[in-house]
């Protein structure tokens, strides 16, 4: 470690003292001290090629408007999958809009979040997330990488389709971050629960638009384990140099996110960065690495990053949609020719999501090394 990073260990919380005193280098993400730095810390640089073209362009496609789709018109419904199709097709972005999910539940979210990421350092790192485990509190994934660190923080944890009637969620909170948290655990148990129907109304569309059983994806769902993440992104100065998320594509079914106003998502479309205005009233949607899998490459999985704000904080909540672990899954038949060939072999989710936590970090070729990674040590193509 540097000298830049080696500032970065100032004050540490008491649970990481022992790592410290271990001699395993601990670089906590605290922007109150990162500001202070005259430069920008080298593991925070990101590559010219993944800086270029910071856009001012935005993608003008209409959202796909829901209000047919729960009023049972045909005619809406088969827009709105044509608008999926197209999309899907191009990118893997699109964006809903009369969704059904109540915005009282959206705010009381993003307030909550503001809630948890302002809490001192020593609270969160009481929560931070478990080597190969998905759950819990990161700052700039410091815990799992040494360079290209994304500019942001993050606090994950589980949700159980099948479970959905359980309060899974608000025992989370209370077990981790205490009582004066329950509240906040109630809430994120609503939008959770909000997130898992606004899926299955996805994955249907999603089936509609491929021409395959229009029950199919969203049966292969019900009874998945989605990941709900909170999203905070500080400001920083330097912003031209980092990014609060570098470019990849999501390893899970598709991406169910709500940005709040200040912006800085940009998908990759149309061979090039394209930035998505905030919509209050809108969700973004993004295919994902195991649904392109799931639809043979019909569908792209969209490339996206985010970047930074240099005088704002921009938070988001980003709920990963994903199947049960040892499902294993395959594109549907009534999807497939007799003479198409697999372009991807079975797999379970579970692998997938072994294979980028511990061995590959996320990016635009995931699903193809993990295929080649799979075929190399388990005989499941077919």
């Amino acid at each position: 470690m540097d000298s830049n990073a080696s500032t970065l260990i100032l004050r540490p919380p008491l649970s990481i003292q022992n790592d410290i005193e271990k001699g395993q280098p601990v670089l906590v993400f605290d922007t109150s001290l990162l500001q202070k730095q005259p430069n920008l810390p080298t593991q925070f640089l990101w590559p010219h090629e993944d800086l270029t073209c910071i856009t001012q362009d935005e993608l003008t496609e209409p959202p796909v408007d829901l209000k047919g789709f729960f009023n049972g018109d045909k005619e809406a419904i088969s827009l709105a999958a044509s608008q999926i199709r197209a999309a899907c097709s191009n990118h893997g972005f699109f964006q809903v809009i009369n969704h059904g999910v109540d915005s009282i539940v959206i705010r009381a979210a993003h307030q909550q979040m503001d809630a948890f990421f302002d809490l001192p350092m020593s609270r969160k790192f009481a929560v931070k997330r478990k080597p190969g485990s998905v759950w819990g509190y990161s700052g700039a994934h410091a815990d799992r990488y040494s360079s290209k660190l994304p500019w942001k923080e993050t606090f994950s944890f589980g949700y159980s389709h099948e479970n959905s009637l359980e309060l899974d969620v608000i025992n989370y909170f209370k077990s981790v971050l205490g009582k004066d948290f329950e509240e906040a655990g109630l809430v994120y148990q609503k939008y959770c629960e909000a997130m898992r129907n606004l899926s299955l109304v996805i994955l249907e569309l999603l089936s509609i638009s491929l021409g395959v059983d229009r029950s199919h994806y969203r049966k292969l769902f019900e009874d998945g384990n989605s990941i709900m993440r909170c999203n905070s992104y500080p400001p920083c100065r330097e912003a031209g140099l980092t990014l609060g998320t570098g470019p990849h594509c999501d390893p899970n079914s598709i991406t169910i996110l709500h940005q709040d106003q200040v912006g800085g998502l940009e998908i990759f479309a149309n061979n090039k960065w394209q930035a998505i205005r905030p919509r209050p009233d809108a969700f973004v949607v993004n295919i994902g690495d195991t649904f392109m899998a799931l639809c043979n490459g019909r569908y792209k999985s969209c490339l996206h990053r985010a970047v930074v704000n240099k005088e704002k904080v921009r938070r988001s909540l980003v709920y990963f949609v994903s199947p049960k672990e040892d499902k294993v899954l395959r594109p549907p038949e009534d999807l497939m020719g007799s003479e198409e060939a697999r372009k991807y072999p079975d797999f379970k989710w579970s692998d997938l999501l072994e294979f980028t936590q511990n061995h590959y970090r996320a990016d635009s070729t995931t699903l193809q090394n993990f295929a080649y990674w799979l075929l190399s040590s388990k005989n499941t193509f077919n």
